[in-house]
């Protein structure tokens, strides 16, 4: 079994390439910046082949699907964060984060669904609860993580014929370096905004996304891992 995950050598797509090894998947990670965390996160998974691709380069994109024979699990977990008011953001600002953040899912899906429709397979999608809810001073991060939603849904029904699940996870408040501009003070005024009182760990959304990439029975849903945030 064969599965890609992209945004792989930290937080959430690094916790999902560790719970799926274990699983007995044969994982192919992708990254593209941050090879410091790649040279890490490969020593200590070297079971696991990180592979430096941006997914927002289609041809840097097929050319990874390329090697593949088929593919059973695809998350994609990529993702650029923004935070700024709408008026201080720029074209460059926008086109980059929903480049990204849906771009990416579109090209990472678009090249490799030709891998699963012989067999079948699953897609998840790793969204934001500021995808669901929007979040003031990230309106173009909320709307990059909305269009993840309903690119879902969309796909969903599209590929359901072929076998192929498609589900999204929408994380809350999660404990990754995503969040670390967060001085203590914050971290506890927003941890008091969450029902459960603390934040997500990255495992704890992992898990999550195996489960919906093992469910056969469940397509086109949006799972919140939030704490009851939303």
């Amino acid at each position: 079994m064969n599965a890609l995950v992209t945004g792989g050598t930290r937080g959430i797509g690094l916790a999902c390439c560790r719970l799926f090894s274990a699983k007995g998947y044969r994982v192919t990670a992708l990254w593209s910046r941050d090879e410091a965390a790649a040279r890490a996160a490969q020593a200590e998974l070297p079971e696991v082949e990180f592979v430096r691709a941006d997914v927002a380069d289609e041809g840097a994109v097929a050319r990874v699907l390329s090697r593949f024979d088929r593919l059973d699990v695809l998350v994609n977990n990529a993702g650029v964060s923004l935070y700024a008011q709408v008026q201080d953001t720029s074209m460059e600002q926008f086109s980059r984060v929903m480049g990204v953040n849906a771009g990416g899912a579109f090209l990472t899906v678009k090249h490799a669904v030709r891998k699963m429709l012989s067999h079948g397979g699953a897609i998840v999608n790793v969204s934001s609860v500021w995808g669901v809810s929007g979040g003031s001073c990230e309106s173009v991060y909320s709307a990059s993580k909305g269009a993840l939603i309903a690119f879902t849904k969309a796909l969903a029904r599209e590929l359901a014929p072929s076998g192929i699940t498609v589900n999204c996870v929408a994380p809350g408040v999660i404990d990754t370096a995503m969040n670390g501009r967060l001085n203590a003070e914050e971290r506890s005024a927003l941890s008091g905004e969450i029902p459960l009182g603390r934040f997500g760990t990255p495992e704890e959304v992992a898990e999550a996304v195996y489960f919906l990439a093992t469910a056969r029975y469940i397509t086109g849903q949006t799972l919140g891992v939030d704490g009851g945030f939303c």
